[in-house]
Parts: C-alpha cells; sequence; structure tokens
C-alpha cells in the first residue's frame, strides 16, 4: 500500500503573519536594526502578535476595528499586555506596563509609528549590539527616551516596535540609549 505524504500547504494569511512575525524577532534580537515588514503600518503586526489572549490597548479607532476580529481584549492602557498608539504625548508612556523584576514578562509591548533616518539621534547598546549602534528617529515626543529610562529597570520595562511604513525598528527594554 503506498504512504501518501500530506504536506500543508501555508496560505497567504500564514505566510504574511509569519513573515511578520520573523521581521519582529529579528529586530528585537539586533536593537536599532531596520526590518522589513511584508505589509506597511501597524495592522500587519497586530494580525501577527494578537490572539485570544492578549489584551490589547489601540488609540486609533480604525486600527481597533480591524483589530477586533483576531480576538484580542480591549482594555485601557495600563491593563494591556500590546499597546498601539502615537508617542507623541508622554502621558501614554507613564501609563504603559513594566512589570517587576519577579514578574519581567508582564511588561507591555509597545508598537508606535516613527520616522527612520531623521530627528532625534540616538546611540544603542546592550544585548544584541556588538559595541554601539547609532540611529535617527523622529515623530515622538521630545523627552521618550529619559522617560524609557527612568521606566525600563532590566528586567522590568517595555519593548518598543517603531514603524515607518514597512520598516521596523525593535527597542528591546535591555537596550541602553543615550540621546546624542
Amino acid at each position: 500500500m503506498p504512504v501518501l505524504a500530506a504536506v500543508p500547504v501555508p496560505d497567504d494569511f500564514e505566510v504574511r503573519t509569519n513573515a511578520t512575525f520573523e521581521a519582529l524577532m529579528w529586530a528585537l534580537s539586533r536593537p536599532g536594526t531596520v526590518q522589513a515588514l511584508p505589509v506597511p503600518g501597524m495592522a500587519g503586526i497586530a494580525e501577527a502578535l494578537l490572539d485570544r489572549e492578549c489584551r490589547v490597548f489601540c488609540e486609533d479607532a480604525a486600527l481597533a476595528d480591524q483589530i477586533a476580529p483576531f480576538g484580542a481584549l480591549p482594555v485601557p492602557l495600563p491593563l494591556a499586555d500590546h499597546a498601539f498608539l502615537s508617542l507623541a504625548d508622554l502621558e501614554r508612556v507613564v501609563q504603559v506596563l513594566v512589570g517587576a523584576d519577579l514578574y519581567p514578562d508582564e511588561g507591555a509591548t509597545v508598537v508606535a509609528p516613527a520616522l527612520f533616518g531623521t530627528g532625534q539621534r540616538l546611540r544603542l547598546t546592550g544585548p544584541g549590539i556588538e559595541t554601539a549602534t547609532e540611529i535617527a528617529i523622529d515623530g515622538l515626543a521630545p523627552g521618550l527616551w529619559s522617560l524609557r529610562a527612568a521606566r525600563c529597570r532590566y528586567p522590568a520595562g517595555f519593548d518598543l516596535f517603531l514603524i515607518s511604513g514597512t520598516e521596523v525598528i525593535g527597542l528591546p527594554r535591555s537596550t541602553m540609549i543615550e540621546v546624542l
């Protein structure tokens, strides 16, 4: 009797979300490097990260409507595992979950729009960076980096994905950021 080998064929959704998830993981493991996303904007990231076990905050109503079918529970920002928001206002940053030394996994993942290659120059050091790397980011509130430094006391803190079109930069809580 012949043996039939069934090989699953990924559909477009699976290919897209896997590529997005892989870009996000590379972005966090190599802070400051630009990674390519298969689709622009935050909706593709939500599609790859969110499911019914997640608590999510989204300040943009149109994006919240796109996120709703993924089953994540909409919650106020201080309760969210994942936050999709603009970082033009520092009031939001003080509300983001940072976890604690014993429970660092309770820190949130923040996804925010930014512009790469222009604006504030930053020097990054820490795990995943051989010596130091410099980047320029714009579209974020002045004072963000000092507030982030005060809130991210490794292992507690929040991980940050900055999105510019189809590009993403990851800044994990372990990355030290110096404003130049």
